[in-house]
């Protein structure tokens, strides 16, 4: 199983414009056939779902391919799929549908590794609830979550733990099933930010333990918006305020006004994209843009097409870190996980990141500075902001990677 990156980056039109694109833990470019996904929903006909008109039937068509697409992604489903704004729009909203079901005494397990997404929406309700928060910490040598303090933040009043999936900023993916089963042995529900973690691996919600897991197409190829899967039982048991006349059904009940169908259809244009990218397999020559072959699901050919895409960003990855460490001591990593995303953060010694963004993006290098949302692992474990974060999505490539290290090399 392979990829052709090449044939891949034909793909995508803001290539063209020679940059190298390092920032796809913040957010990916997006390939063709996702754009014009958008723009034929767009341009219609269109008008709200319905079932008589044409353009009824097209918005109709947009919501039920799209929840079909995510089923397919993450493993769960299609009447378990809710669509939001962004990832930290759904989480507010639902910390919010659990906080309703919480009382003072009760307590929550946040981890000290998430982006603030996964993080304030719980604390805010937490306090507007008067419930208590407790933490899992990070082991500062190995970046990792310490489980020994998930053991210690545990109890019988546990109602929800809440952890990523993979770091936004350290690329750490902690045990997520592990975690998962102490927190249903403690009768607690497990919120997963799969944001990260799903730019990179097949999702499996059911395997991961989660009961709620959210992620953001924008990550992985596809326009501006957020997904939560939460099983129906989960979601059944969960009451939004809503309108009066808004259906009561469940998924349709969390998702408040009118529906972007155009948006819709560009995630799972995004989703067909990944499917399709790995094309060495006999049943299937469908590229990315090409209707698949029949007889091999959606499901199947992401599995094939993200194990690909894991082995190539591993490749690239490992030549990253090599260039890294032959700059010696001007460079400090901090993503030290065994088990982590092609995903580094760094400082420089004596230097500024943000100069060193400035010093790449000249070059035609895009390579964020900053502290990227992530408060609580900056803060505990005391890393400088702004910090340099180097990212890999689909499209790059060994000629990507060689400007990095070039620029980083010129620079220091």
């Amino acid at each position: 199983m392979a990829i052709d990156v090449a044939a891949l980056r034909a793909h995508f039109p803001s290539l063209t414009h020679g940059l190298a694109f390092f920032d796809g833990p913040g957010g990916t470019q997006t390939p063709t056939p996702v754009a014009e996904a958008v723009t034929r929903t767009l341009t219609g006909p269109l008008s709200n779902r319905g079932l008589v008109s044409a353009s009824e039937r097209n918005a109709e068509r947009a919501v039920t391919e799209f929840r079909a697409a995510y089923a397919d992604l993450l493993g769960v489903p299609a009447n378990s799929v809710v669509h939001g704004r962004s990832a930290t729009q759904l989480t507010y909203d639902f910390s919010r549908h659990l906080a309703k079901g919480w009382r003072a005494g009760d307590e929550i397990v946040l981890s000290r590794l998430d982006h603030d997404a996964n993080v304030r929406p719980w604390i805010q309700a937490a306090e507007h609830a008067g419930v208590t928060v407790r933490w899992i910490e990070i082991d500062a040598e190995t970046t990792e979550l310490d489980l020994d303090s998930y053991e210690r933040a545990l109890s019988p009043r546990t109602r929800l733990v809440a952890v990523t999936a993979a770091s936004n900023v350290l690329g750490t993916k902690p045990p997520v099933r592990r975690i998962a089963d102490r927190a249903h042995e403690a009768g607690a529900l497990l919120y997963v930010d799969g944001v990260h973690y799903a730019a990179h691996h097949l999702v499996d919600v059911p395997a991961l333990g989660a009961d709620l897991f959210v992620c953001s197409p924008y990550k992985f190829l596809g326009p501006h918006c957020g997904v939560l899967a939460g099983f129906p039982d989960v979601l059944e048991a969960l009451e939004p305020d809503k309108l009066l006349p808004s259906t009561n059904a469940v998924p349709e009940r969390f998702e408040f006004g009118t529906l972007p169908y155009e948006i819709l259809a560009g995630a799972t244009a995004a989703v067909d994209f990944l499917a399709a990218m790995d094309t060495t397999h006999t049943a299937d020559t469908a590229g990315p843009g090409d209707a698949p072959a029949a007889g091999v699901s959606r499901r199947e050919r992401l599995a094939r097409s993200l194990a690909s895409l894991h082995a190539h960003e591993n490749a690239l990855r490992a030549r990253v870190e090599e260039g890294l460490r032959a700059l010696g001591d001007a460079v400090t990593v901090h993503s030290k996980a065994p088990d982590r995303t092609p995903t580094a953060l760094m400082t420089l010694e004596g230097r500024d990141a943000r100069e060193a963004q400035a010093h790449l993006a000249a070059r035609g290098v895009v390579a964020p500075a900053g502290s990227f949302y992530a408060h609580e692992p900056f803060t505990a474990l005391k890393l400088d902001d702004p910090a340099l974060r180097v990212g890999l999505a689909p499209y790059t490539d060994t000629e990507d990677v060689d400007r990095l290290l070039d620029g980083l090399a010129t620079f220091l």
